[in-house]
C-alpha cells in the first residue's frame, strides 16, 4: 500500500500542477476519476496485466475505453503511465489528486456516522461548528448506523471523534475491566 502511495505522487503533483495552472481543478478530478475508476475495473486490470500488450497498447485500450472524458493532457499522462507501467496508479493518482485540491480549497470531507438521520438543521448545525472549529469548509457525508445506540462518530482524515453511546459503554466497560 505504501509503495502505491509513493509511486503515485509525482503523477498526481504533476497533474495537480498542471491542473492548477490552467484553472481546471474540477475537470482534472473528473478526469481523473474516470481513468482510476476504468483502471480499476477487474477485466481492465486482468488485460493491462498482460506481458503481451506494449505501453502503447495498453496506453490505446485505455483511451479508448476512457473516450471523450480525458482531454489531450490527461490522455499524454495516461501514455506516460502506460509506458514506465503504472497504469495500476490511477485510483490512487486520483486519490491524492483529490487531497491536493481539498488542500488548495481549504475543504475538508467529513465522514458522519449517526444512529438515526439527520435532518437538515442539525446537519448544517454541525457543518458550521466543524467548519469553525477547523477553519475549512466542511464537506459532510453522512451515514447511519443503529449500533451506535445514540450519539456520533466524526471522522476527518486520520482523526476520529467518537461521541456515540457504543463508543462511551466501551470506554466504560473498559476501565471497568482493569
Amino acid at each position: 500500500m505504501a509503495e502505491l502511495v509513493t509511486l503515485a505522487r509525482p503523477y498526481a503533483k504533476a497533474a495537480f500542477e498542471v491542473a492548477f495552472g490552467e484553472g481546471r481543478l474540477a475537470e482534472w478530478q473528473s478526469m481523473l476519476n474516470a481513468a482510476g475508476a476504468v483502471a480499476a475495473n477487474a477485466k481492465v486490470q486482468n488485460a493491462l496485466s498482460s506481458p503481451a500488450l506494449t505501453g502503447d497498447q495498453q496506453a490505446k485500450m485505455m483511451l479508448d475505453i476512457c473516450g471523450d472524458s480525458l482531454d489531450i493532457k490527461a490522455g499524454n499522462l495516461i501514455r506516460t503511465l502506460a509506458s514506465n507501467k503504472r497504469l495500476a496508479l490511477l485510483p490512487e493518482i486520483a486519490i491524492q489528486f483529490a487531497a491536493l485540491k481539498a488542500r488548495q480549497e481549504k475543504t475538508l470531507a467529513v465522514g458522519v456516522v449517526s444512529a438515526f438521520p439527520l435532518d437538515e438543521a442539525a446537519s448544517s448545525r454541525l457543518s458550521q461548528a466543524l467548519t469553525k472549529k477547523w477553519q475549512q469548509n466542511v464537506q459532510l457525508q453522512t451515514e447511519v448506523d443503529a449500533t451506535l445506540l445514540g450519539g456520533l462518530v466524526i471522522k476527518a482524515g486520520d482523526m476520529v471523534i467518537d461521541a456515540s453511546v457504543r463508543g462511551r459503554m466501551l470506554k466504560l466497560a473498559d476501565a471497568l475491566s482493569t
